[in-house]
């Protein structure tokens, strides 16, 4: 080519940065731009979806697998629109995202032509940056700028406008690869032995964390601290190992929906550590009391935005989890004194007991409905752990079927358990497919409900066309069952008595075969409805050479109520 154009260099820019896909949905404003993507194959390859929701949301996937930097391209303001619930998601989850999206041209901004529309001040409230390039000499510098803040922490997804008429224009930028400040930074020495001396002397301490754990890779440090001084450990905006789910002083995570269900749990601590979320993630936190009159409390974290956000802290600290929890380990471990140690052993065997005696409670319940039809998710689950490699990646959207497939495939290891995260149904089966695009010697398996499925069920279709060997398997309990949970909760707060639930709340009449949903876009597929199928659907699934689907047919039935089961259950 005598003179190369903007379209070329953005490729070469990101190959240039190790970034090999792109996934989206083509539209004619970018038609010129995906034109190119032919030239630098098999390099370059662009994962082909048919809706933007899925492009965002596979991506989501393999950038939270990979922790790098990962280009979506939309088609203008109506791909932007349908994208934007996942760049919600990919920014409450901290998903390095580079979004990409067309326009016709800066020489028609004065004509408000068709489809023209502010693609920045759109994008702008679901991104950590937004911006449109301007001029064919800046292409490169803006691209570059925007994969630094992606990949930068707090991580989160960017948005760049690309007027044609510019990616049409000669490019003369030299392609360099992009540079990303290292972010291993720890508070000063004072600040941590101050921290150290508040957590060694507490009586009932707590530490809270999320997804800046797994991250910056601390789990192992993170336990360190919590054995040393023997803290139960809770989860808030946790949807990732952070520390291991089996580890006795591990209690799993706090309240989702509801403030109250943390504060709880919040308000018997002394002294609580945060590191690497925000509190707290409720949909409905509580404004104020969230700990205890006297508690003290410490934040560590690389983004500064989310320490003492919504309430005082007594020490907050700038740095790395990883280096910083090493640190502040090194210093517990040197300054805590015999009789303390031995405080927080005695109270490390006593979480462990408890633990161990709720989760022998859960087994036994699980046993009286094994042979249930319709059945439970327990019994899948089991069976389920028996049959997978032990470096199987999940990824989680069972949402209420989440707590009995985790008793039996506990989340261990970091980057081999990822949980929905942004309150995006439909994450399931694109993020799956994004992680297998990443891991392709692993076996890679989404477990999603039959409402979220049906967001991004055209997703299957992506896994067939490029041939993304992941398994499925939709938790078929035909309706909305976390409305159902929080709809009783709400009936309780008001004293209203229980009734039947609204009839949006049920996915029947027609009853949704998954098994023909999958198998009419070419994805193997098998309907499971009693014990004795469960085995061998999951053999067949995991030997079938390709995506496959399990219609796993679950009860509706929500235990504790006395509302009848509904869709001829």
């Amino acid at each position: 080519m005598a003179v190369k154009t903007g379209r070329f260099a953005i490729i070469e820019q990101l190959l240039a940065d190790g970034i090999q896909y792109m996934f989206g949905n083509p539209g004619t404003v970018e038609e010129g731009f995906l034109d190119t993507l032919g030239k630098y194959y098999p390099d370059f390859k662009y994962i082909f979806a048919l809706q933007e929701t899925i492009a965002v949301a596979a991506a989501d996937g393999y950038a939270r697998v990979t922790k790098k930097p990962t280009v979506v391209q939309l088609h203008t303001g109506v791909g932007l629109g349908n994208g934007i619930g996942m760049m919600y998601q990919a920014m409450r989850g901290h998903a390095p995202l580079v979004v990409l999206a067309g326009e016709a041209g800066i020489k028609y901004d004065a004509m408000d032509a068709q489809m023209a529309v502010d693609l920045v001040s759109m994008a702008k409230p679901v991104t950590k940056w937004s911006t449109r390039v301007i001029h064919p000499s800046s292409v490169l510098r803006v691209l570059r700028r925007a994969i630094k803040i992606a990949a930068t922490p707090p991580m989160g997804p960017v948005f760049v406008s690309l007027p044609m008429d510019v990616l049409d224009a000669p490019n003369h930028e030299k392609v360099v690869p992009t540079s990303i400040p290292v972010t291993r930074v720890t508070p000063e020495v004072d600040e941590l032995a101050q921290a150290a001396a508040i957590l060694a002397n507490a009586s009932e301490p707590m530490i809270i964390v999320g997804d800046g754990v797994a991250v910056s890779d601390a789990q192992a440090e993170l336990t360190r601290v919590a054995e040393i001084i023997g803290a139960q450990v809770w989860g808030a905006d946790s949807s990732e190992p952070n520390m291991n789910d089996t580890h006795p002083l591990y209690q799993g995570l706090l309240g989702h929906m509801f403030g109250e269900h943390s504060s709880q749990i919040t308000l018997q601590a002394d002294v609580i550590l945060i590191v690497g979320t925000y509190v707290f993630p409720e949909v409905f936190p509580t404004l104020s009391g969230v700990f205890a009159e006297n508690a003290k409390v410490i934040h560590i974290d690389l983004d500064t935005y989310e320490i003492a956000k919504n309430f005082p802290v007594n020490i907050g600290l700038l740095g790395d989890p990883k280096t910083t929890l090493a640190k502040l380990a090194i210093e517990l471990e040197s300054t805590i004194t015999v009789e303390k140690k031995e405080s927080a052993n005695e109270r490390t065997a006593l979480i462990a007991e408890e633990k161990q005696h709720k989760l022998n409670a859960l087994f036994e319940a699980d046993k009286a409905v094994y042979d249930s039809v319709p059945l439970h998710m327990s019994r899948f689950a089991k069976e389920l752990a028996t049959y997978i490699p032990e470096d199987t990646i999940i990824f989680d959207e069972a949402l209420t079927n989440s707590p009995e497939l985790c008793r039996y495939i506990p989340a261990t290891t970091i980057g081999r358990y990822f949980q929905t995260r942004g309150g995006s149904l439909g994450v399931g089966i694109p993020g799956a497919i994004g992680i297998k695009l990443a891991h392709p010697d692993k076996t890679v398996i989404a477990v999603t409900g039959d409402g979220g499925s049906m967001y991004t069920i055209q997703a299957l279709w992506t896994a067939v066309h490029h041939n993304i060997d992941a398994k499925f398997i939709i938790c078929n309990n035909q309706g909305y069952q976390i409305l159902k949970l929080n709809i009783l909760h709400y009936w309780r707060e008001h004293n209203i008595p229980e009734h039947e639930y609204p009839s949006s709340f049920n996915l029947c009449e027609p009853d949704l075969h998954f098994d023909r949903i999958a198998e009419a876009m070419g994805v193997g597929s098998i309907r499971v409805e009693k014990p004795e199928q469960i085995g061998p659907a999951i053999q067949k699934a995991l030997s079938y050479n390709g995506p496959f689907l399990i219609d796993l047919v679950l009860t509706n039935e929500i235990q504790g109520t006395k509302i009848g089961i509904k869709c001829g259950q």
